[in-house]
C-alpha cells in the first residue's frame, strides 16, 4: 500500500505542485489550506508523514500546528519555510520536526528528504498514535485541545490542561509530583507540591469524579504523585 502523504500550505500553487510531484512519486497525498484542517487530518487518517508550512495564512502556524501533533502524535514532520536563517530551524526542531526545506525548493530534493525521514523512523521502535482518549463519560480530544464529560465540553486553563493531558497521555503510569511539576512549570518548581494539589483538585472537580459513585480518572499515590485510570477500574 502506497504511502499517504498531508500537506499543509495555505498557498493553492503550492498545494498543486507538490500534490502533482509526490503522485508522480507514488504516494498518496491529502491537502490542507489551514493549520486546524491539518490537526484535523492528522487526527482522522493518521498519515504517514506530514509536510507543513512554517507560515500558515491563519492561526495556528506551522510551529504551532507541530508543537500541538507531537502532543500525541510521532508523525514524521517535514516544515517548508521561505526562511532559511538558523534560528528558525532551531525552532522547528525544537517544536518537534524531523527535518526543514527551505524555499524554493525541488521535487527531488523534497522526494529525497522524505525518504530519508521515513528510514529513520523504520528503524525507531513503533509508537501509538492517539488523538482522542476516552475513559467512562470522559473524552479527551488531544488534536484540538478539548475535553468534554457525558457529551459536554469543560473548559480548562491552560495548566489545567497540560496536567491533564500529561497524566491521560501516560494512562495507568504513575506521574510524580516533581515531573509534573517540571514539564508543566519548569525544573525550579520541582519542589512546589502544593501548586499541583490545588490544580489536581480544580480538574477532578471539572470532570465531576464522584469515587462513591464509581467515577474517577486521576488516583493518587500518596507522597509520590498521581496515576490517570479509566473510572471503571
Amino acid at each position: 500500500m502506497s504511502m499517504l502523504i498531508l500537506l499543509v500550505d495555505d498557498e493553492a500553487q503550492i498545494r498543486r505542485l507538490v500534490t502533482t510531484g509526490l503522485k508522480g512519486y507514488g504516494y498518496n497525498v491529502l491537502a490542507a489550506a489551514t493549520g486546524e484542517d491539518g490537526l484535523t487530518l492528522v487526527a482522522q487518517r493518521n498519515p504517514d508523514l506530514v509536510i507543513l508550512d512554517i507560515a500558515l495564512g491563519a492561526e495556528p502556524d506551522g510551529i504551532e500546528v507541530s508543537r500541538r501533533i507531537r502532543e500525541w502524535s510521532q508523525v514524521p514532520i517535514i516544515i517548508l519555510s521561505v526562511r532559511g536563517e538558523d534560528e528558525t530551524k532551531i525552532t522547528a526542531l525544537d517544536a518537534g520536526a524531523d527535518d526543514y526545506l527551505t524555499k524554493p525548493f525541488n521535487m527531488e530534493e523534497l522526494r529525497a528528504r522524505i525518504e530519508a525521514v521515513l528510514r529513520r523512523v523504520a528503524m525507531e521502535p513503533e509508537t501509538d498514535a492517539e488523538a482522542r482518549i476516552s475513559a467512562g463519560a470522559l473524552e479527551i480530544d488531544l488534536a484540538h485541545r478539548r475535553v468534554a464529560v457525558a457529551g459536554d465540553e469543560v473548559h480548562f486553563t491552560p495548566i489545567e490542561y497540560e496536567i491533564l493531558r500529561l497524566l491521560a497521555t501516560h494512562r495507568g503510569k504513575i506521574m510524580t509530583h516533581q515531573v509534573l511539576l517540571s514539564k508543566v512549570w519548569g525544573p525550579e518548581y520541582r519542589d512546589m507540591t502544593h501548586y499541583i494539589r490545588i490544580h489536581i483538585s480544580h480538574i477532578r472537580r471539572k470532570l465531576q469524579e464522584d469515587p462513591a459513585a464509581g467515577v474517577q480518572y486521576i488516583l493518587n499515590e500518596p507522597g509520590i504523585g498521581y496515576r490517570f485510570v479509566a473510572s471503571e477500574e
